[in-house]
């Protein structure tokens, strides 16, 4: 009779503890089966044969791909198995679930895919981790601490909670900044249709007027004849610098630059530092509750941190931590941080409530956020108000000014 291995939970005074070993039995259901008997919860059971040692040996750098996941397919996938594992569901039985019943063709193969990984011999967490562009290295690290600490279905529950958040800060911003893009791209097509087809049905009535024709209806009629000659150049020019900004960023020195330039625009400046350490404190927060030190929740959280100066200065702190600073003075010298998140940290660290101050930390900082989208809502509609109103002004001019003194003549 075959040999199986299982990593298990074991629950003992309200302890969770991972447990490992071996038992006889004739397939892997019987044998999570035993464990089951036991009094065990099975997170891994595996036959460990010189076969597939060396099927596993041979394969290891052929990892099976996974079709990249959204914010709310990872919800989706992550909820499911959360409620399947709090229900006492084993991992293995928790994917097959997944592989058969998930809402989406993505989720389905994902789900196959890791389950035939599991079922040759890794962890979850394991083998998750193969796929860094998918998960993300927060996600890997908050479930291999769960996995180790025997509370996967609570770590589960956090990360939930982390990607909806995260899901809900991303949409905020954009639903903040996505009006008055949306705004200037509708006034430049109109701007460019008025140049293009109206003011050139006036042309000749324009050319009649000679030197009284006014200096910006000439501009205006200069620009259209120009557009309407080299239209071509317009998609490619829209390409041209969609691809440049996009190189920008990828480029470390321009990115820095330009991290720099947004951090000195008064209005922006608060929004990017609150997102950003509303993404930071929130993954910590829920880092250090799943029992990972200070100095890896800290990178964690970094990991969040897209701008690129803000990034730097808490690589800067986790470097001091490293060497046997408190985190509270290792960020107190990180000025884009508020003092009173560091006045809180500092008190958790002082009362031994860290994760709790971690927590006000994260309300802190959230409602921070909310003020600063609110306040570049309200101030985005007058400044659009006199953008377009002063747009609408100079076409007016250029276009009525002459037929008015067409007809004086």
């Amino acid at each position: 009779m075959p040999i199986f291995y299982y990593k298990a939970v074991k629950e003992e005074n309200n302890e969770k503890k991972i447990v490992k070993g071996k038992i006889k039995a004739s397939n892997a259901r019987e044998a999570r089966q035993e464990v089951k008997k036991l009094g065990f919860v099975p997170i891994n059971v595996y036959e460990e044969s010189q076969g597939n040692a060396k099927k596993d040996e041979a394969n290891k750098d052929q990892v099976p791909k996974i079709r990249p996941l959204s914010t709310n397919e990872k919800i989706n996938f992550t909820s499911t198995f959360k409620l399947l594992m709090q229900s006492g569901v084993p991992v293995v039985e928790s994917l097959v679930f997944l592989e058969n019943e998930a809402d989406t063709p993505k989720l389905k193969e994902a789900a196959g895919t890791i389950k035939a990984q599991i079922l040759a011999g890794s962890t979850y967490s394991e083998t998750i981790s193969k796929y860094p562009n998918i998960f993300g290295h927060v996600y890997i690290g908050l479930t291999k601490a769960g996995e180790d600490s025997g509370e996967m279905d609570t770590t589960l529950s956090r990360l939930v909670e982390l990607l909806k958040k995260q899901e809900d800060i991303k949409n905020r911003v954009i639903g903040a900044l996505i009006y008055p893009v949306f705004v200037i791209c509708l006034a430049i097509a109109a701007l460019m249709v008025m140049l293009m087809f109206v003011f050139p049905a006036f042309k000749d009535m324009f050319l009649n007027l000679g030197d009284k024709l006014p200096i910006y209806t000439k501009i205006c009629l200069q620009l259209g004849e120009f557009l309407k000659a080299y239209w071509v150049g317009i998609p490619i020019s829209i390409i041209a610098i969609v691809g440049g900004v996009y190189y920008a960023l990828k480029n470390e020195s321009t990115k820095n630059k330009i991290d720099e330039f947004l951090l000195k625009v008064p209005i922006l400046k608060d929004l990017l530092i609150a997102a950003n350490l509303s993404n930071f404190f929130a993954v910590m927060q829920v880092a250090f509750e799943a029992g990972i030190p200070v100095i890896d929740s800290l990178y964690l959280g970094n990991i969040t941190v897209s701008n690129s100066l803000l990034n730097k200065e808490i690589k800067k702190a986790s470097r001091k931590i490293q060497t046997g600073q408190r985190l509270s003075i290792a960020l107190k010298n990180v000025m884009l941080i508020p003092r009173m998140m560091v006045f809180l940290i500092t008190i958790g660290e002082q009362s031994g409530r860290l994760g709790e101050m971690l927590m006000q930390c994260v309300a802190y900082i959230d409602e921070k956020l909310d003020k600063v989208i609110d306040t570049v809502t309200k101030m985005i509609e007058p400044v659009m108000l006199i953008l377009i109103g002063g747009m609408v002004l100079f076409l007016a001019l250029s276009l009525y000014l002459p037929i008015f003194k067409s007809y004086e003549m």
